[in-house]
Formats: C-alpha cells, structure tokens, sequence
C-alpha cells in the first residue's frame, strides 16, 4: 500500500490541530540565528504545503519537493488560492534535482524519518550538500524513540472530522528502531456512501550519533541540535531534535 494516496485528501483536516504558524516561527528563527533571513529556500518532505506557504509568507522564495503526487496536487491548491511563488516538484528527497543551489533547506515534521537506511539517509545529506550555496544552511527534525515508545503515541487513534473517519494504529519494533503507522480511513462520498483506504506508513528512529556520522560522510558539518522549539540540547527524554548543518565543499 503506497502512503499518502487517500489520506491526502484529508491530510489537512486531520492535522488542524498542528501549530504550523508557530512551527514556522521557530523555524525562522533558527534560519536567520544563521544567517538566512531571505532568499531561496528548499524544503524536503513538503506535502500539502503547509509550511511552504508559512515561509513564503515571510518573504523566503520556495521550492517544494514530495515524492507523493497526491500531496502536492492539495499543495498546489492553497498556492493558487495563497497567490505565492512557489515552485514544487513531485521528487524523491533521495535523488532530488535542482537547476541551481538555495540559501538554505529544511526538512521537518518527521519527514527525515520515512528514511529508513543509513545509506539513504547519507544520500540525502549528500544532495543537499550539493544544491546548498557556499556555507548555506540546513535545518532538520527527527522524531527519536522515545517519542515512539510513548504511551500516548501507542494508544489507537479513532477520530472523525467532516464526515471523515481516520483509525490511526502504532507498532514499534526496537530492535529495527522503526515504527509503522496503520492508516484505516472511511471517506464520505458525495452520494454518502463510504470509501474505505488502507495504507502503512513506516518511520525509522535515528539517534543523535548517528546524525552525525551521516553529516559527517556526507560532507555536511554539524553544527548544532536542540531539543523542538527550545535552545535546550536534547536528552534521552526528548521526543523531537531539531539539527542544524552548513554546507561544506563540494
């Protein structure tokens, strides 16, 4: 079962409890604490372009990458509605292509995590070494696995939103460190009759160590890691890190 094919649709309105404004505050923060307080940014994982649109609205030029076409189609919908530049192209982050470099990239909201393997992980590094400017920074987040070992995060979700029903499953396995996410969704259709979609999502914990190692062979330089919306250094306990590279040579 692909991800994000039914569940698209309805992305947004199952995530309207997500602060994205004051997400997107943060990240601007870090962004110009180094450097980037405008020009061309990159963001890897965009989906239906929620944060995409919140930086654009700062001022920043944007490109958007998904692999999921599906996702981006409810992207392109608000950047008509929204009137912003923003280019995006239906690509995997781990062979991505860009005609020229950008001031800054960011991944976040777990995207980095649907990277499962070291070896992808380090390609993903490598490209955005690549399309970075001379010392251009790249800001990312991960969940860790203590966010996934949380109680709250195991127990079954059922919710229903607009006629819309979503049963949201977690299954964490410590031994690969990954997570699946078992994704039942009932759509209502215009006759009222229900569509149901099935998908599995699965999401790799990375430690802190092996970020960096990853920077490392990549040619990226670790700079620094917080845990999400401080400037606190994470601990064992913290659920979201956020990590901050620089480009580093070509």
């Amino acid at each position: 079962m692909e991800a994000y094919t039914g569940f698209a649709q309805v992305y947004d309105t199952f995530m309207n409890n997500v602060p994205y404004h004051q997400w997107a505050d943060y990240l601007e923060s870090l962004l110009q604490e180094y450097g980037v307080a405008q020009g061309l940014l990159l963001e890897l994982g965009c989906g239906t372009g929620t944060m995409a649109e919140e930086m654009a609205a700062r001022g920043y030029d944007m490109i958007g990458v998904d692999s999921s076409e599906d996702m981006l189609s409810e992207a392109l919908e608000k950047k008509w509605d929204s009137g912003h530049e923003i280019l995006y192209l239906c690509q995997d982050m781990r062979s991505f292509e860009l005609y020229g470099t950008v001031a800054a990239a960011y991944c976040v909201c777990d995207s980095l995590n649907y990277l499962t393997t070291r070896e992808d992980l380090v390609q993903m590094f490598r490209l955005v070494n690549n399309y970075l400017d001379p010392g251009g920074i790249f800001v990312f987040d991960c969940n860790t696995a203590a966010e996934y070992r949380s109680p709250l995060r195991q127990a079954p979700i059922v919710e229903t939103q607009e006629g819309d029903t979503m049963i949201w499953e977690n299954l964490w396995d410590e031994v690969s460190r990954e997570n699946e996410h078992r994704l039942t969704l009932f759509l209502q259709e215009e006759d009222g009759r229900y569509r149901k979609e099935e998908e599995i999502h699965i999401q790799r914990a990375w430690e802190p160590p092996q970020i960096r190692e990853a920077l490392r062979e990549s040619g990226l330089e670790f700079v620094a890691e917080y845990e999400a919306f401080t400037r606190r250094e994470p601990d064992a306990g913290s659920c979201r890190i956020y990590f901050i590279a620089r480009e580093n040579g070509k």
